[in-house]
């Protein structure tokens, strides 16, 4: 089969020919039809996340068909179609997971981290971790809710019950957050970066309350905010808008140093926190919810043989939304 592989960090995805992956036990077999690209895949790629293994084939937000089901494998039918997500399995005896806690699991595996992911024309996932997807669903607008959404998702509940809320970077998380928050009669207030107005067009377009640079001062103080930009330059900038007992979420699975601040931006029982990978429970709550929200994604499409473009394209903000990869 067609894919693309990282060989080493640092270094451009390589179009390979490899085996077809075979189903073992409790898995199935994917035939890739959409699959998103994340900002995680750069930070795998850059080498900042350090434990891939390699060689890897990258893509954790993944729609495919059925194809093939493994021993003892029962959820899924031939022909049916599923999602795969980043947290790929948990071993469900350690103290986090029997707390439904999975997402802090310590021996978690990560899907096109550590196991096949999938930028490539197949892939194989434990049908455990899976999520069924109605066939009416578009697989390339449907990709990116899998991470996106699904750490989007577990930010906004981490927020609490904000009336105003900040986001800071208004890409493939921050488009489809902002359409749950204002489903749920929130106002949204978006930070882009500083010129963006691409991106701050589409936030007024989702009923954005405002639009702005991340340098800019909103017109009210906000009740909590998510950051999904990995900058950590945000995360006092953030709390200097969020009134007293807000939150700010860091809502990716990397960021750069958080730079020293004064003691009084967090006074007022502000609280900073983080989000850890995903839990299955968030994946099916957001999926019974985006439809209900009318989420519409904003998606580019890119073949599969272009998967270095569209991680270029992501890197330096040239679409507003989501790219996705189509084998």
């Amino acid at each position: 089969m067609r894919a693309q592989l990282l060989r080493a960090p640092r270094q451009p995805l390589e179009a390979a020919e490899i085996p077809e992956p075979l189903p073992g036990p409790g898995q199935i077999l994917l035939r890739v039809l959409a699959c998103g690209v994340c900002r995680t895949d750069l930070h795998i790629v850059d080498g900042e996340l350090t434990e891939p293994s390699l060689p890897l084939v990258l893509g954790h937000q993944i729609v495919g068909e059925v194809v093939a089901v493994g021993a003892g494998a029962r959820r899924f039918s031939v022909g049916e179609h599923a999602g795969v997500a980043w947290l790929g399995w948990a071993d469900g005896k350690c103290r986090f997971c029997q707390q439904g806690r999975e997402n802090l699991c310590p021996n978690a595996r990560f899907t096109g981290y550590q196991l096949p992911g999938g930028y490539a024309e197949m892939t194989v996932a434990d049908e455990a971790f899976v999520f069924r997807l109605h066939p009416a669903l578009e697989p390339v607008d449907t990709a990116p809710l899998l991470c996106a959404g699904l750490i989007g998702y577990r930010a906004l509940v981490l927020a609490g019950e904000a009336e105003r809320l900040g986001l800071y970077g208004f890409g493939a998380a921050g488009h489809i957050v902002a359409q749950v928050a204002r489903h749920s009669g929130q106002r949204v207030y978006a930070f882009t970066r500083p010129g963006d107005g691409a991106a701050q067009t589409l936030a007024r377009k989702l009923g954005a309350t405002w639009a702005g640079g991340s340098d800019e001062t909103p017109p009210d103080v906000l009740d909590a905010a998510i950051i999904f930009a990995p900058a950590g330059e945000l995360v006092p900038r953030a709390l200097a808008q969020v009134a007293p007992g807000g939150t700010v979420v860091c809502g990716g699975i990397h960021m750069s140093d958080i730079p020293s601040f004064p003691y009084s931006l967090l006074w007022g029982e502000r609280a900073v926190r983080s989000v850890a990978n995903l839990t299955r429970q968030d994946g099916a709550e957001l999926l019974a919810l985006a439809p209900a929200a009318g989420v519409r994604t904003e998606v580019h499409p890119y073949p599969l043989a272009d998967a270095n473009r569209a991680l270029d394209d992501l890197r330096h903000g040239r679409f507003t939304g989501a790219a996705v990869l189509v084998p």
